[in-house]
Parts: C-alpha cells; sequence; structure tokens
C-alpha cells in the first residue's frame, strides 16, 4: 500500500531532528458552494535538522516516533529566499543618523527664529 505524501511549508524547527509543516488544501463548502482553504500543522522527522522555516518540502507517512510525530521529511523541495543585502546597504539612513537630522532640524528652527 502506498504511503500518503502531502506538500506544505516548514512553519518552527526549534525542536531537534523535528520540524512543523504547514499543509494547505481547498475543499468547496457543501452548502454554499465556496472555495476554502484548510490548514494542517504535522511534525514530521527531520533527520539531519536541514530544514528551515519557509522551506517548502515533501512529507511522507511512516510509523510513529513520538506522540504527535508519524511523518517523515522526503526532501525539501525550495528553500527559502533570504536577502543578502542588509537595509543598511541599500542606504536607509542608521538611527545615528537620522538623530542628527532631527537635532540639526531643531537647531535650525531655533535660529529662523
Amino acid at each position: 500500500m502506498a504511503r500518503k505524501r502531502r506538500v506544505g511549508v516548514a512553519v518552527a524547527d526549534a525542536r531537534h531532528k523535528t520540524v512543523s509543516v504547514r499543509v494547505e488544501r481547498t475543499v468547496r463548502h457543501p452548502l454554499y458552494k465556496k472555495i476554502m482553504r484548510r490548514r494542517k500543522r504535522y511534525l514530521a522527522h527531520d533527520e539531519g535538522n536541514d530544514c528551515k522555516i519557509g522551506d517548502s518540502v515533501l512529507i511522507e507517512e511512516c510509523r510513529p516516533l513520538s506522540k504527535r510525530k508519524s511523518w517523515r521529511v522526503v526532501e525539501v523541495l525550495e528553500r527559502r529566499v533570504v536577502a543578502e543585502i542588509q537595509p543598511q546597504e541599500i542606504g536607509a539612513p542608521s538611527l545615528e543618523q537620522a538623530a542628527d537630522d532631527v537635532a540639526d532640524a531643531a537647531t535650525d528652527s531655533e535660529d529662523s527664529e
């Protein structure tokens, strides 16, 4: 018998060798026929601690490994994209620079009066 497989997003990786995965599916409401999103979180075994928050992963059903953990991570499908450039490098003013600008503006207004 084939094991169940789900694709989801890792939402927590604080536990050792365990990742929490949110799986999203769509269902049609039986009466109103509106399409709704249903989300469920699974605890999955991550042997190498490879998953990080935001990664898209494929999980597969397995034997119970603990009270709530009966899924394992088969593979990481897509890594989360992390910005390599910090805001200071783009040209955003630092806190010290912003404080100096406010102080200069205050002294300029006092001088004009």
